[in-house]
């Protein structure tokens, strides 16, 4: 697939997605990055922005399954994954998939369900496999991991572990809608809901085609450099106790890419890194209890390490 294809295909998709979410391209823009980078997407807000919403209609748009988990703490690892059961009318065993057997899921609150049970998505992200009693079970394709957590309500919550925060690709906000958007709202969904009326514009084999195509979107040595010493800035700063992971360099790389080829291009700027450092890095990075206290945030540090390093003056395209 060509590059022009990409963006063409982008277009469709976000235009199709702003047809029900209003004023959030940009957020949808991202969870795009993270499909063509085969990645996952974390929603930190609070309830009721659309976040449900922005992955029903993103799974309508490529014509993928979509299914949803609400996490609460009685939620068993066979809730998500499926569980095998004996079949007396057959006289063996059978296997009931659970619902990561999806393209896009929707893990909705999943700092409520306990560690044990957030665990049994940990293969499933990384490795998009799932095993049970020993068999190996390949996950479709696209597989996409939407999940959201309320960063308001604490209580009958549990953090999500580093080890997991590490495997979604990018971390967003939804945010509240502008005055403007929020009437628009109103008026588009007096009626009916769109998302009812809302039909594919891709199939899920164009966006598997498309995410083989990013890989091949020229970075340059230089970028690769510009980006990597990012990366070992925020494991370098006095602020920071735990940095970004080799996997987070990987993850910076990968979006980057799919967001230049989104954008119409076949090779990265500096530009694509900037937009990408604070979704893709903000969530894997740990500052010490001294900054915590005197009051500084993840996106203070991350700008402040993106502004020490030096940017490539020219990219090179090839």
């Amino acid at each position: 697939m060509r590059i022009e294809a990409i963006a063409g295909l982008g277009q469709r998709v976000l235009d199709n997605v702003d047809r029900v979410i209003i004023g959030k391209r940009s957020v949808s823009e991202l969870v795009l990055v993270a499909m063509l980078a085969e990645g996952h997407v974390l929603l930190e807000d609070v309830p009721g922005v659309g976040k449900t919403m922005l992955a029903r209609s993103v799974a309508r748009s490529i014509g993928g399954e979509f299914k949803r988990i609400q996490f609460t703490p009685d939620l068993l690892p066979s809730d998500v994954s499926g569980l095998s059961y004996f079949n007396q009318k057959l006289g063996e065993f059978e296997f009931r998939p659970g619902p990561v057997f999806t393209n896009v899921l929707l893990a909705d609150e999943i700092n409520r369900a306990t560690p044990r049970t957030q665990s049994a998505l940990l293969e499933a992200m990384q490795e998009r496999t799932i095993t049970i009693e020993g068999e190996t079970m390949t996950l479709a394709a696209p597989f996409l991991v939407l999940a959201t957590e309320n960063p308001v309500e604490l209580e009958g919550t549990f953090p999500l572990p580093e080890a997991q925060l590490d495997r979604f690709l990018v971390r967003l906000p939804m945010g509240y809608p502008t005055e403007e958007e929020e009437t628009e709202l109103l008026q588009r969904f007096q009626a009916s809901d769109p998302l009812d009326d809302l039909e594919p514009v891709i199939s899920t084999a164009e966006l598997s085609e498309a995410a083989d195509a990013v890989r091949e979107v020229h970075v340059d040595d230089e970028i690769r450099t510009y980006l990597t010493r990012i990366v070992r800035g925020t494991r370098e700063h006095d602020a920071v106790e735990l940095g970004v992971s080799p996997r987070g360099t990987l993850a910076l790389f990968r979006a980057a890419q799919a967001l230049a080829a989104l954008r119409g291009r076949s090779y990265c700027e500096p530009d694509d890194v900037k937009a990408l450092a604070r979704p893709v890095l903000s969530h894997r990075i740990l500052l010490n209890p001294e900054a915590r206290l005197r009051g500084r945030t993840v996106d203070y540090i991350i700008s402040e390490v993106v502004g020490r390093v030096e940017a490539p003056v020219e990219p090179l395209a090839t």
